[in-house]
């Protein structure tokens, strides 16, 4: 009797998400650390220069402007981007490059990827290494961060002409943070934060960012925000309306209809037109928010020099 071999079966597609078929994966605790190799450091941007030695962000802020990035990963905007965290560990080695071929002597800000000092930070501990090349090649820097975890660098920040580091304190009702931000510090650690950084001698400012529109954008929100902000000893103040880009858009949508549903039909007409709100409504809410500031002596200035500032646009970041 003749026998036949059975016919050859196509290889099951690769299920897994893109970024596991080319990183080290390790599992720190709740959270999946993808260690990839940095193809590039600085990602441009309309007003200078970003780098980022993480991308996604345990903080889980259900507004955050970067969360579309995962997409490109092969992971979603969502769980993904609070629960998956890719670390660039070669980022100290590519920046020293980069910094003596790419840099054309422009501002660079830390963090735009994910907060660079969130709690993988303590594992990896890529930020002084970062902070000490930029320091070497006479790089004016601006660190964003919401963490406490900056403390352990305050001493190298602080001898580091032209660094300078920005705290976002965007409200201080801390009944909203706890759901829209929930693995952030309250906005009392935050501002306790600004007031130690400038004690240790780190020229500390806030980004009133981002200031939501019908839950923290009342007059009497405002007041009290910049009051405190001022009481902790910023030296600058910069609001910033939230923006809805795709991916933020969806994950910031469902946490308002689960908890503001009435809200809906406003932010609709706010977002008709895209990422930004209303141009009369962001530029009525800066303005008052910055004749605040200016009442308490700050203006929107970066924290290490007397420049104007404004909070950096997203440009689309290198994926690796």
């Amino acid at each position: 009797m003749r026998w036949d071999a059975p016919p050859l079966l196509a290889a099951p597609p690769d299920a897994r998400p893109r970024i596991e078929r080319s990183a080290l994966t390790r599992v720190h605790g709740a959270l999946t650390c993808y260690e990839v190799q940095a193809r590039s450091a600085l990602d441009r941007l309309p007003e200078g220069w970003a780098v980022s030695p993480y991308r996604g962000c345990a903080q889980a802020c259900r507004y955050c402007s970067v969360r579309r990035s995962h997409r490109h990963l092969g992971l979603d905007a969502g769980g993904d981007f609070e629960s998956r965290i890719v670390v660039r560990t070669n980022i100290v080695r590519r920046l020293r490059a980069e910094l003596g071929s790419r840099w054309d002597g422009e501002h660079v800000t830390v963090g735009v990827g994910g907060d660079c000092y969130q709690g993988v930070e303590e594992v990896y501990r890529l930020m002084p290494g970062l902070v000490a090349a930029l320091r070497e090649a006479g790089a004016p820097f601006t660190v964003h961060t919401k963490s406490r975890l900056i403390l352990r660098d305050a001493e190298l920040l602080a001898a580091t002409p032209g660094a300078g580091v920005v705290v976002s304190i965007a409200f201080v009702d801390d009944r909203i943070r706890r759901t829209v931000e929930p693995g952030a510090p309250s906005a009392q650690k935050r501002l306790e934060l600004v007031a130690e950084l400038n004690e240790r001698g780190v020229a500390c400012g806030v980004a009133m960012a981002p200031i939501l529109p019908l839950l923290t954008d009342s007059p009497d929100q405002l007041a009290a925000t910049v009051r405190r902000v001022a009481d902790a000893g910023a030296v600058s103040c910069v609001p910033q309306v939230l923006r809805l880009p795709p991916g933020a858009r969806e994950w910031y949508l469902a946490w308002l209809n689960e908890h503001h549903p009435a809200l809906g039909p406003r932010y609709a007409e706010l977002y008709g037109r895209g990422a930004d709100a209303d141009p009369e409504y962001v530029r009525r809410l800066t303005g008052q928010v910055l004749q605040l500031a200016a009442r308490y002596g700050m203006g929107p200035t970066r924290p290490e020099q007397p420049l104007p500032l404004a909070l950096p646009r997203q440009a689309q970041l290198t994926l690796l």
